[in-house]
């Protein structure tokens, strides 16, 4: 008796493993919000964070036939493109088959601050992407898209980055790190960031066992503070190890103007 329980625990184990590396890295799921916000039109944002590619591979693919089938207004990447390589030349093939028809738009998370190139600038702009370091831009009329980077241990340029933001304007703020929401939930209503993997493996009954530093107090999903609010995305790829346990990979949908959720 004992022993045939031993066999059935020992095959739950190699099940459970086998699901965390072939199959759950690769279910993305899409999720759908709404946000309240004083918009001449409804911007629907598509929130991809996180990605740790190496190149067109499975879930790059699947992820490419989600946002078509999503058609977002803007496509906004909160950092961590490289993989543990850090070769530029792998992101290439991803990246430049996004399309949206407000821009895609990149900020660093760490694996770009840790190496990043000379002409950054000049290699996403060949890719089609827009990249914002400590920048804001233009979206539309009534709204403005700030990107941040730094470190957390070094000063946030928040105000080198708000200064050409007009007072009326809609600001969206996008940033890797999201610690960062308790020095920017006050200057802006709506921000977005990664970094968490949203724990990467959940044991059940447990806390999130994986969260890097810079995290802070946030996981993934929606958080409010002092009446902004961030959406921390579980992201696509992964770290250290290339496996995922009840925290699948996530493409967040977002659509600012809507009913809020």
């Amino acid at each position: 008796m004992a022993q045939s329980f031993l066999v059935f625990l020992a095959a739950a184990a190699l099940l459970i493993v086998v699901y965390a590396f072939l199959v759950e890295p690769y279910r993305i799921e899409v999720t759908h919000t709404s946000v309240d916000a004083p918009l001449a039109a409804p911007l629907k944002i598509a929130h991809v964070s996180d990605l740790h590619t190496s190149g067109l591979g499975r879930r790059e693919r699947q992820l490419l036939r989600l946002l078509e089938a999503e058609t977002p207004d803007v496509i906004l990447i909160t950092g961590d493109t490289l993989d543990r390589s850090r070769d530029y030349k792998k992101i290439r093939p991803l990246l430049s088959h996004l399309r949206a028809p407000l821009g895609v738009w990149l900020v660093r998370g760490n694996s770009e601050l840790d190496s990043s190139r000379r002409d950054e600038e000049a290699f996403y702009s060949q890719l089609g992407i827009q990249f914002l370091t400590n920048q804001a831009r233009r979206l539309r009329p009534d709204i403005w898209l700030v990107g941040l980077d730094g470190e957390l241990d070094k000063p946030l340029k928040l105000d080198t980055a708000l200064c050409a933001v007009p007072p009326d304007a809609y600001t969206i703020a996008a940033f890797h790190l999201p610690a960062f929401f308790d020095k920017v939930a006050e200057y802006v209503p709506l921000a977005f960031a990664g970094h968490t993997h949203g724990g990467q493996i959940r044991v059940p009954f447990a806390a999130a066992s994986h969260l890097p530093r810079g995290s802070g107090r946030y996981v993934g999903g929606w958080y409010t503070e002092r009446g902004s609010r961030m959406y921390v995305s579980r992201g696509i790829g992964t770290s250290l190890l290339p496996i995922r346990f009840r925290c699948a990979p996530e493409l967040p949908i977002i659509t600012v103007g809507g009913a809020t959720t």
